[in-house]
């Protein structure tokens, strides 16, 4: 059987930006943080709602978010 290593999802970030910024090749990047935000966000969002079985107000309670907010993001990434 075989084991997975867990890599923190900090390493996985460092080395995703580092290939980003590299296939960037020089030039400077726009929107970086709502891009990583974006690109974090709605698998959170998807998996979190997966494991709640889709109900709200779970979800919001195991994100430590507003029922409310939950919902505007749900919204906001069409996961509605």
């Amino acid at each position: 059987m075989d084991q997975q290593v867990q890599v923190p999802l900090c390493q996985s970030v460092r080395r995703s930006l580092k290939r980003y910024f590299k296939d960037l090749n020089g030039e400077e990047p726009v929107k970086l943080h709502e891009m990583v935000i974006t690109e974090v966000e709605k698998p959170l969002l998807e998996m979190v709602m997966e494991r709640a079985e889709r109900n709200q107000t779970r979800a919001a309670k195991m994100l430590g978010i507003n029922r409310n907010t939950l919902r505007k993001k749900l919204k906001f990434y069409d996961l509605e």
